[in-house]
């Protein structure tokens, strides 16, 4: 929600018109719930709901304060785990009345192997994960099918930084070589959201290059 410049230039490049742009903090409960509903108003209606907005903060333990422990879960929690889960309550209200809809949550590796440096993070993406799997069984019966994908590390502004400082390091973690493309974890999402997809509810879709593997 703090880089409104960079939304503007996605929103430019999109094809064809009657795309919107809205600005919320999704740690912010009003402001997620003002953002669905403008959403539904402007559009018409929400068909599909994507969780992806989040954090990761490199806050291990060692050598982290009491207050700095403190800080780094609460905004993990409030924006990583709460954040989507009040989105998605209030996008299944809608989709509730109008007889279905699609909820995919983007999820971590993390939440499988463990996150060292940033077990806050680690924990919110697995309750992200728990969260799924209840909303899909919750859901199932006025037609909302809820998914996750689960990425390892993704070429995206917020691995840059550790991309400089380890990259060698973190495209060994994968056996194809390299780290994940956003358009490979767009499209995973594309088709969790497509309406002839329905047996998947529940699912939780790995997008990792077999750099961590789980059966």
């Amino acid at each position: 929600h703090t880089n409104r410049a960079a939304a503007e230039a996605t929103l430019a490049a999109l094809d064809g018109d009657g795309h919107l742009l809205v600005q919320a903090d999704i740690a912010n409960p009003p402001e997620v719930q003002a953002m669905v509903n403008t959403v539904i108003e402007q559009m018409g209606g929400l068909h599909v709901l994507v969780n992806n907005a989040g954090i990761y903060e490199k806050r291990p333990v060692a050598g982290l304060t009491y207050e700095g422990w403190l800080d780094t879960w609460n905004k993990n929690i409030q924006t990583n785990l709460l954040g989507a889960a009040n989105a998605a309550f209030c996008a299944a209200q809608h989709m509730i009345a109008h007889g279905g809809g699609r909820i995919v949550n983007v999820s971590s590796r993390g939440a499988f192997r463990g996150e060292p440096d940033s077990p806050a993070y680690g924990a919110a993406k697995a309750g992200m994960n728990a969260m799924s799997q209840s909303l899909a069984k919750a859901l199932a019966p006025y037609g909302i099918i809820v998914t996750a994908v689960a990425p390892g590390w993704v070429d995206t502004d917020m691995a840059a930084e550790h991309l400089a400082e380890r990259a060698d390091e973190m495209r060994a973690q994968s056996p194809l070589g390299r780290i994940a493309r956003p358009d490979e974890v767009a499209y995973t999402v594309l088709f969790l959201a497509y309406d002839k997809v329905e047996f998947v509810t529940g699912a939780i879709i790995d997008i990792n290059g077999a750099s961590y593997l789980r059966t």
